[in-house]
C-alpha cells in the first residue's frame, strides 16, 4: 500500500462529506455523546461503527487483542470511567468474532514471547469452562464456544469495576454479549442474562459504591 493514498482518501472523504453537508465538520467538532460504548476486537475485518450501520459520533469505540477486559489494563480500565462517568453511555457492548486469531492462541501451547500474560487470561476462561469446552468434541465447534465464552466473561469483567456497578444499579446501563460472524456479517446477540450472571458473583464482587 502506498501511505499517501491515504491523504488522497482522506481529500476525497473530507469533499464528499462536505458535499452532503457544508456544516458536517464544524457540527462534528462540536463533541460527542455516544450511547454506547463497543469493546472489541483489533483484527482489521471488524469495525464497529459499520457493522452496526452506525456513524462518527454513536459509538465509543475501545479495541485490543480478544476484546478483553482485564482489571490491571488501565487503557480498557480508562475506556470504561471515561465513558460512563463522563460521557453517560446507556450501553456497553462486549463483541467478540468468529475465527478470532487471539482466542485461538490461546488455545495452543506456543509460546507467544510478551503476549504470554495477555493470553493467559483466556486460558483462565477455558479453565472456568473446562467442563463444557471438554465435552465438545468438534475442535472448530470448541473454538467457537470458546470465543462465545471469552465474551461472557469479559462481560463480567466490565460488572465488576466500581462505575459500571453505580450505573447498573441505578439502572443507567445495560451489558450486552456479541459475537460477529464474519463469514455472513451478522451480529449474534448471545442472549447473556446479565441479571442472574451477576447474582452467581457479586456476593464477592460487589463494592460500596
Amino acid at each position: 500500500m502506498d501511505i499517501n493514498q491515504i491523504f488522497k482518501n482522506n481529500a476525497d472523504w473530507v469533499s464528499k462529506k462536505l458535499g452532503e453537508d457544508s456544516e458536517y465538520f464544524t457540527n462534528l467538532a462540536k463533541g460527542q455523546s455516544p450511547a454506547i460504548l463497543y469493546i472489541g476486537c483489533s483484527d482489521s475485518r471488524v469495525t464497529a461503527e459499520d457493522m452496526m450501520g452506525l456513524g462518527p459520533g454513536d459509538v465509543f469505540v475501545h479495541r485490543n487483542i480478544a476484546n478483553m477486559v482485564i482489571n490491571t489494563d488501565l487503557s480498557s480500565a480508562g475506556v470504561i470511567n471515561y465513558a460512563v462517568v463522563h460521557l453517560g453511555v446507556q450501553h456497553i457492548v462486549i463483541c467478540g468474532h468468529y475465527g478470532c486469531g487471539g482466542v485461538k492462541a490461546a488455545m495452543s501451547a506456543a509460546d507467544l514471547g510478551i503476549l504470554n500474560p495477555y493470553l493467559r487470561e483466556i486460558r483462565d476462561v477455558y479453565r472456568t469452562h473446562k467442563d463444557e469446552l471438554g465435552a465438545i468434541e468438534d475442535e472448530e465447534e470448541r473454538y467457537k464456544r470458546l470465543i462465545e465464552l471469552n465474551v461472557q466473561e469479559q462481560c463480567i469483567n466490565v460488572a465488576k469495576t466500581a462505575e459500571v456497578q453505580k450505573a447498573y444499579r441505578q439502572g443507567k446501563i445495560t451489558i450486552h454479549g456479541w459475537v460477529l460472524d464474519l463469514s455472513s456479517g451478522k451480529i449474534i446477540d448471545l442472549g447473556i442474562d446479565m441479571d442472574a450472571v451477576l447474582k452467581n458473583i457479586m456476593e464477592i464482587y460487589t463494592l460500596d459504591v
